[in-house]
């Protein structure tokens, strides 16, 4: 079974679908699911939540602030810092439903939420187990494009600047938008499969325009997505990356920076995006970290 719901972060009404098991009796455990950077709920996420829940997990995805059916101004805005108030908010509001054991949620990010999800778990420990895949660090993957950020963040200042004077903002492309823009990246690359899974299709939502409010870059700038995940420690960390993915390193990198209980799960073949959608690499990543929950999200 599911159903729309909404809950509050901050200032904004979250838009959110739960998904509940069929054969659900009592209280449940919970997986709270986060979206990449720029996405929506009924993307990849989606992929992830039908299939927990078809393995008995109460699993709740949602539009984050400033995205889609979510409440916030200016649209498109990305601040990882509300991402994260996103995230605990929304085990917030699973510890609320009577469906859910509220000492057994954790919490899976996807892409970029697989920095937003383990910076969320440093801090909260109602998140008893946390999954990453094809996990990234926003913040460092734009400080690494030296010659470019400089200009993000002109970008930025000027448009905080343009609001405050009562002048319109533009948002700005946050992917290739044209199938040209998108072969000006290597093959297999992050950016350009992305154009293929956002524009295209496979999985297009007009409701997900594929831009940024450009007061976005100065946020993203300054954030850490791993600097405290050995904090997660002593509860679970499950990563989960394709053997093919540019973003490979991150969840290597994180891994050796975390905690026991700790592990890495490579899907031989994928590559970032592959995880997104592909039932070949999509099917044994839930497996494991279907088994990773259980064990970890079990009754004591």
């Amino acid at each position: 079974m599911q159903t729309d719901v909404k809950f509050s972060s901050g200032n904004q009404t979250i838009a959110g679908t739960l998904f509940i098991p069929d054969e659900a009796q009592g209280a449940s455990p919970a997986i709270v699911i986060s979206h990449p950077f720029g996405s929506v709920r009924q993307q990849s996420p989606i992929n992830y939540a039908t299939r927990l829940t078809k393995e008995g997990f109460v699993t709740l995805t949602f539009d984050a602030a400033y995205q889609r059916e979510s409440t916030g101004e200016p649209r498109q805005l990305e601040d990882p810092f509300i991402r994260v108030e996103n995230i605990k908010d929304a085990v917030s509001y699973l510890a609320t439903r009577e469906e859910v054991d509220a000492d057994r949620i954790g919490a899976l990010g996807i892409c970029a939420s697989g920095g937003f999800v383990p910076f969320a778990a440093s801090s909260d420990i109602r998140i008893k187990a946390v999954a990453t895949v094809s996990g990234a660090d926003l913040g460092d993957v734009y400080r690494s494009q030296t010659e470019t950020l400089p200009k993000l963040l002109k970008a930025s200042a000027q448009a905080r600047t343009d609001r405050a004077a009562g002048k319109d903002v533009e948002a700005q492309p946050m992917i290739p938008m044209t199938q040209d823009q998108a072969n000006e990246y290597p093959d297999r690359s992050m950016y350009k499969e992305a154009y293929d899974y956002y524009r295209t299709d496979r999985a297009k939502d007009d409701r997900a325009p594929n831009t940024v409010d450009p007061t976005s870059f100065d946020r993203i700038a300054v954030f850490d997505a791993y600097g405290f995940i050995d904090q997660i420690s002593p509860r679970p960390l499950l990563m989960i990356a394709g053997s093919d993915a540019d973003t490979l390193p991150y969840s290597q990198n994180s891994i050796e920076k975390a905690q026991e209980p700790k592990e890495l799960f490579i899907v031989d073949g994928a590559s970032h995006v592959d995880l997104y959608d592909k039932p070949e690499y999509v099917d044994p990543a839930v497996a494991k970290m279907s088994s990773f929950f259980h064990e970890n999200l079990a009754t004591n």
